[in-house]
């Protein structure tokens, strides 16, 4: 089967094109970097002729407002319209559980406005939200630093290493579409302040890590469940001290 990894260079997609070539498919990892550009079209119909399914794990250079919504809207737009075109089976895209309870952010407008996109566009899909990757740990505590010290919401997370997020991928790619959402997990629920705590430790710079309800998550405010699941998520196996010992 012919699979094309559009961001199969980043985080996630250079992880999800490994895993989907030592099962036997076909993939083509689709970047600018690999002469596939999504938002001017440079080598999207070449790249996606004969596939079965596409993956959307690209994310945006910039995530200023205006810059993020511009990129989701050119890239998805012509992505869709070339996935249509080639007959693609079965598109699936990652996005961020929670998505449309951060609409305080242009990042995840912009998501939230993929989504809805994808929904409406013709081609069967799978919306696969995760939580927040541990590899994101150090921009979560620079988000909250505050002199010394780093002040967080007191909300709730629910972390998941980047290996288990390209794993549980290559199962959807393997599966038939959902049309709607499928939600991923890390398998520990914890405040936000504890696991950046413990990756400071575990990075040795450890620092006082405070939580606040009224603390801001990236210019905004956080539920305490804002962050997790709101239905039946797949969970991963991988905790935090099992990813930070093999990191």
């Amino acid at each position: 089967m012919k699979v094309v990894v559009v961001g199969g260079t980043g985080l996630i997609g250079k992880r999800l094109v490994a895993l989907l070539t030592a099962e036997g498919h076909e993939v083509v990892a689709a970047a600018p970097s690999t002469g596939v550009n999504t938002v001017t079209g440079e080598g999207l119909a070449a790249a996606l002729e004969g596939a079965h399914v596409v993956v959307d794990v690209a994310n945006a250079p910039s995530f200023e407002d205006a810059a993020v919504k511009a990129f989701f809207e050119a890239s998805t737009g012509r992505l869709l319209a070339a996935a249509a075109h080639a007959g693609v089976r079965h598109y699936v895209a990652l996005s961020v559980v929670g998505t449309e309870r951060l609409q305080g952010s242009g990042y995840f407008r912009a998501k939230w406005a993929q989504e809805q996109r994808i929904r409406a566009g013709g081609v069967p899909y799978t919306l696969v939200r995760a939580t927040q990757f541990f590899e994101f740990m150090d921009g979560i505590a620079q988000s909250g630093m505050q002199g010394e010290d780093i002040l967080l919401p007191s909300a709730r997370m629910q972390p998941i290493a980047a290996d288990d997020v390209a794993a549980m991928l290559a199962v959807v790619v393997d599966s038939t579409p959902e049309e709607g959402i499928v939600e991923i997990a890390g398998p520990e629920v914890r405040p936000m302040a504890t696991f950046v705590a413990d990756h400071l430790r575990a990075c040795g710079a450890p620092r006082e890590v405070r939580a606040a309800a009224d603390a801001l998550y990236f210019g905004m405010s956080l539920d305490d469940d804002t962050l997790l699941p709101t239905g039946v998520a797949r969970i991963a196996a991988t905790d935090y001290a099992a990813w930070s010992l093999r990191r």
